[in-house]
């Protein structure tokens, strides 16, 4: 079954509801892809939306401190394609890790400028399922929805993380990309991508089945 490996570079944003603020979570994947069914790697994610916190900013901050959240965490992933043709596919994705999350504050002490608390280390677990569309034979599109749960933190915390996520994603496949530039082969082609026009010896070599 892991004959054939692929290694896969994926840019992965999530949306999310964090302290009921829409918020935006940039990730970036890198792993490997067993016959084009099983996937595992690395994944890394970071808040990049300046997000209102309940978290309690310390003692130097200003009357007025504007404290946001700010987190990352760096994961795990396993996921699992359960209905895929040449141009669709249906997958199942489970990924857990850890990261950090800090409270940015107007500091008292230093007017004019901002400043951090100390990192609190949290772990999380992302369960999603997402569909995905291939537009060339080494790249997709797709998209997904799945919840994020913080473990072992304190209430607050979790209250202010946790919540559903939705996510857009683009895949890029580098070994059918490498084929296609080191042969000349058209970069945009609609080839093997239709359903019916695809034989079994092009299948098996373009998508190890």
């Amino acid at each position: 079954m892991f004959a054939r490996r692929r290694p896969v570079l994926q840019i992965d944003s999530r949306y999310s509801i964090i302290n009921s603020h829409f918020s935006i979570i940039n990730g970036l994947k890198l792993g490997l892809e067993w016959r084009g069914r099983v996937r595992t790697g690395l994944a890394f994610y970071f808040l990049s939306s300046r997000i209102p916190t309940r978290l309690e900013p310390p003692d130097n901050a200003t009357d007025d401190p504007d404290a946001t959240l700010r987190f990352y965490n760096v994961a795990l992933y396993g996921e699992y394609i359960v209905l895929e043709n040449p141009r669709w596919e249906l997958g199942a994705n489970l990924q857990g890790g850890m990261g950090a999350v800090r409270v940015e504050y107007n500091n008292e002490d230093r007017p004019g400028t901002r400043s951090s608390t100390p990192r609190d280390f949290i772990a999380l677990i992302e369960p999603s399922v997402a569909a995905q569309m291939r537009v060339f034979s080494w790249a997709s599109l797709g998209a997904g929805a799945g919840w994020r749960q913080p473990l072992f933190v304190d209430e607050v915390v979790r209250r202010e993380i946790s919540g559903p996520i939705f996510y857009l994603r683009a895949k890029i496949l580098l070994v059918p990309l490498l084929r296609i530039l080191r042969n000349h082969e058209p970069l945009f082609s609609q080839k093997d991508l239709r359903i019916h026009s695809m034989n079994d010896r092009t299948r098996r070599r373009t998508y190890g089945e």
